[in-house]
Parts: C-alpha cells; sequence; structure tokens
C-alpha cells in the first residue's frame, strides 16, 4: 500500500511540476555578436521571458533605447569596429576560398568571444555575488562563454541563430549524417551527387580538424583567463554543460535532418506575427507602388555602399528601367546616380516592410533571418551570397523552386536584368514561396512560444538532465561504433589467420621431420 501511495505522490507532484508556470527565475543571457541580426533573434526570446516575468539580464552590444521591465543590459558595445578592422570589406569574403572562409569565421568568433570576456562590464559580472538560475547563450564559435554556466552554477541554454552546424551538434550528441546532411559552407543540397558526398565528407572533416587545432586551444585559453578557478577543462563543458540547443530553424524552410530530444527547432520566432505599423512614409511607398515593389538588403553585416563602382553602375541601370519601386537598405547618406523609382534608408523595418502584399520580390545576401521573412511572408527572393551559410540558403532556394541564385562574382547588367525578369514574368516563384509560407505557418505551437515553453522546462526540472544523449558520454570509436566493428570483423579474421598459422606451422614441421628422416636414411 506504501509502495503505491510513493508512486501517485510522485506521479501528482510530476504533473503539478509540469502545469506550474516558473515565475522570477534569473536568467542571464550571452550574445556576443556584433551583427545586429543575430541579436534581433536572441532579444525576441529574452524579451517575451522577460514579459512572462522573468529578470533577465543580457550581455548584449545593442543595449535598448528604451528601458523595458524585467530586462536589463550589460552593454558591451563596440565590437563593430573590431570586425570592421578584421573585414573592412565583407564583399572580399566572397572570392575568399573554403578554407580562407573557414579560418575567417573562426578569427570572427573568437575576437567576439574575447572581446565579450574582456569588457568591463562583464568582468564586473564575473567577479560579483549575483546568482542566477539559468544561462542563455548564443552559439557561434564562442564556446569560452560557457564558462557562464559553470561560474554561475546554473543549467545552460545554447541558442544557434545559425541553424545547426558541428558545434551545436557536439554540444547534445545530436547526429548529422555526412550522406544526407550538407555543411553549412558548402552550396549543396541534402541530395547530393556521389562528388558531393565525397566533397561534403572532406569539408565536414577539415572543419572538425581546424576546429580542434585551431578553435578550442583558443577558446580554452580565453575560458581559462576570464573564470577564477577551480573550474573544468573547456573540453567537458562542451559536453556535458549544455542542456538544450534551440535552432534558429524550421523543417519546411531548410531540410528534414534527425534531432536528439533537447535540440529543438524554434525558426522563425523573431518574425512579427501580427506585423508593426509601418512609419507613415514607408506605409505610403508601399501602397502607392502601383507596379509593385523590390526591397534589397544585404542584410545588417555587409553593407551595400561597399558594393565596387562597375557592379553598383550595373545594378542602378537595371533598376532604372523597372516600372517597380525599389526600396534599397543603402548605408551612405547618398546614392549617386540614384534613379527616381529607388528609394535608399539606412534601416528599414524588414520583416514589416515583406509583410506588405505589394513586394512582389526580395534581392538578398541570402542569410538564414532573411530567408525565414520572406518565405514567412511568401516572397520569392534573388540570392546573391557572399559567405557562410549564404550558399546554402540559396541553393535551397533555387533547387526548390522560390528563388535564384545569382553569385557575386556574376553581377552584372544582363544576369541581374535576366533574373529579376524571370522572378516578376513567371507566377510559379510566387506560388512555391506561398505554398512554404502555407507549410511553415503550419505548427501547433508559434515558436516563440515553443522556445519560452523549453526555456521553463529547463529551469523547472532542474537542467533537464533526462533529455541529454548517453552518446555524450562516448569517445569517437565508442560512439561510432568502430570498436564493436572491429570486433565483429577483425575477431574472426584474427581467428581464422592464428588457425591458418598453426595448421600451416604444423604441417611445415611435419614436412620438415619427414625430410629430415629421409636424409638419414640416405
Amino acid at each position: 500500500m506504501l509502495k503505491w501511495t510513493a508512486v501517485a505522490v510522485a506521479l501528482l507532484a510530476a504533473l503539478y511540476a509540469a502545469k506550474t508556470p516558473v515565475e522570477g527565475a534569473k536568467i542571464l543571457a550571452v550574445f556576443p555578436t556584433s551583427a545586429r541580426s543575430h541579436y534581433i533573434v536572441g532579444s525576441a526570446l529574452m524579451k517575451e521571458l522577460a514579459r512572462r516575468g522573468h529578470e533577465v539580464s543580457v550581455i548584449n552590444p545593442f543595449p535598448q533605447k528604451k528601458p523595458l521591465k524585467n530586462y536589463r543590459d550589460i552593454d558591451v558595445s563596440g565590437s563593430a569596429e573590431l570586425v570592421k578592422d578584421l573585414v573592412p570589406n565583407m564583399f572580399e569574403m566572397a572570392d575568399q576560398s573554403v578554407w580562407e572562409s573557414i579560418t575567417m569565421t573562426y578569427k570572427f568568433g573568437q575576437m567576439l568571444a574575447n572581446y565579450t570576456l574582456m569588457h568591463p562590464n562583464v568582468a564586473k559580472l564575473i567577479k560579483s555575488n549575483e546568482k542566477f538560475d539559468l544561462i542563455i547563450m548564443e552559439s557561434f564559435l564562442n564556446d569560452a562563454h560557457l564558462g557562464f554556466a559553470h561560474h554561475f552554477k546554473a543549467p545552460c541554454v545554447a541558442l544557434s541563430t545559425f541553424g545547426a552546424s558541428r558545434w551545436t551538434n557536439d554540444m547534445v550528441g545530436t547526429p548529422s549524417p555526412l550522406s544526407y546532411v550538407p555543411h553549412p559552407f558548402l552550396s549543396f543540397t541534402d541530395r547530393m551527387s556521389f562528388v558531393q558526398r565525397i566533397g561534403n565528407t572532406l569539408m565536414t572533416l577539415m572543419d572538425t580538424v581546424l576546429g580542434q587545432v585551431l578553435d578550442l586551444p583558443v577558446q580554452s585559453a580565453m575560458y581559462e583567463a576570464a573564470f577564477p578557478d577551480p573550474k573544468p577543462p573547456l573540453e567537458e563543458l562542451r559536453r556535458h554543460a549544455v542542456s538544450l540547443v534551440l535552432l534558429n530553424n524550421h523543417f519546411s524552410l531548410s531540410y528534414p535532418r534527425p534531432y536528439v530530444p533537447n535540440m529543438v527547432e524554434v525558426g522563425g520566432m523573431h518574425v512579427n506575427r501580427k506585423p508593426n505599423p509601418l512609419p507613415e512614409d514607408i506605409q505610403r511607398v508601399l501602397d502607392g507602388a502601383e507596379h509593385g515593389v523590390i526591397y534589397f538588403s544585404m542584410g545588417s553585416n555587409i553593407q551595400s555602399s561597399q558594393l565596387p563602382v562597375a557592379k553598383r553602375e550595373a545594378i542602378l541601370r537595371v533598376f532604372s528601367r523597372l516600372k517597380q519601386t525599389v526600396l534599397w537598405k543603402w548605408e551612405d547618406e547618398t546614392l549617386p546616380n540614384r534613379p527616381a523609382n529607388v528609394i535608399v534608408k539606412a534601416w528599414w523595418p524588414q520583416d514589416d516592410v515583406l509583410a506588405h502584399p505589394n513586394v512582389r520580390l526580395f534581392i538578398t545576401h541570402g542569410g538564414l533571418l532573411s530567408t525565414t521573412e520572406s518565405l514567412y511572408h511568401g516572397v520569392p527572393v534573388i540570392g546573391i551570397p557572399v559567405f557562410g551559410d549564404q550558399y546554402l540558403n540559396m541553393a535551397k532556394a533555387e533547387r526548390t523552386g522560390y528563388g535564384l541564385l545569382l553569385p557575386y562574382q556574376d553581377i552584372s547588367e544582363e544576369r541581374l536584368a535576366h533574373a529579376i525578369e524571370r522572378i516578376l514574368r513567371e507566377p510559379s516563384f510566387k506560388t512555391v514561396a506561398q505554398s512554404i509560407s502555407a507549410r511553415y505557418r503550419d505548427q501547433p505551437q508559434e515558436p516563440l512560444e515553443l522556445a519560452a515553453f523549453w526555456v521553463e522546462y529547463v529551469i523547472r526540472h532542474g537542467g533537464a538532465e533526462h533529455l541529454k544523449s548517453a552518446g555524450q558520454e562516448l569517445g569517437f570509436l565508442q560512439y561510432h561504433g568502430v570498436d564493436v566493428l572491429v570486433t565483429i570483423v577483425g575477431g574472426p579474421i584474427l581467428f581464422v589467420y592464428l588457425l591458418s598459422k598453426l595448421l600451416c606451422g604444423g604441417r611445415s614441421k611435419k614436412n620438415a621431420s619427414t625430410v629430415n628422416a629421409k636424409k638419414k636414411r640416405n
């Protein structure tokens, strides 16, 4: 009787814990990237958690202009200047080799990770006696920041604005079959040819080796310098500190692939389900565009104003012949030779602009946030990828049929005019984009609500250790079954080899004895 009473009490306690909302948790978020697009995703989650009553502190380079309830900024602004010193012109990355692109990305992540840890506001926080119930950190080549989880003795949730990658997969043991999961730096799809599978395997191996050789030692050194002893090795934190990974992705926008239970897709949680009112001047332009609007932006990192003059002039000549109004994210105060139908601003409310029914085409760099927003609103794209996952995203757009890929190196008046004319003339691009939009919107729960649920789930269950894969306890050979395979295949081979040696050895001795006996008789 006592046994069944204990079981009933345990079940009631579990149900109570599952249904009871988490209120008033203290959460520290770390969003170090100087790209505003990365912060937009992270801040959407943190504002939702603050709205739910949690007390959030956010390390970031974009402090709020207006104070928000339950939301504290820990300002680390200034990192953007470091990025400009590293890569003065982002368009130069389009001409880099794969090797150069990967190594540059590592340098970018290490620089921002170190700048954040060394910032006086962060150093002050580390030395403080503050307590936190949870750490949420962006995962983008900043493993040193896992030290916050150990230092404050709190569970950790990693947020990948980049989608799934080697560094997030390794945190929770998510499998990533090389046969149909392309490396994010390659423009392959999930349907790869034999040659592409070879390339995908070699690229992944190179990335893994570079991560161990070029990134882990640097991240470990930063971790050791920033956080006081005693502490475990960073490699141990990478395998055991993270309770949950939230991915800014969704299978309807990318590819179906396997995940462990504590890796959850919440792609598009920053997208406004109900568009915000546009400024009056922008609303007037969008409403009054008789032939529709083309929106052109190269994202928050890449500045259109840094385009080479020849490419800029080719683009302007194409735009000048269009009937459509063109809204261009142009960071300079003036645009030389700007046609009358082109309107420039340093920053547009992109999500809300794309929501307007008059937008017929989005010319983009192909970043994940821009791709997600365009598909949510059913707007076809022309992609001009420059680095990172932009090639992968735009390869997907072209293969699926909601966009065209125009390599940066190939930008010309003829190529751009042809691509725009195709998108505007052929209704299939719009039809496919709207079809994907319908699939993406068809979810049982909005991504932001899903993300908040899982964050609170981790808090409710004290780090949710039960979600962690046993694969994290295994070494490489064990995880991939190499030791078992060697035993199964090698055991019989060894047995046959030893048996043959024994038999052959016996025959050899017998033959030798026979020969010796004959010699003695003779």
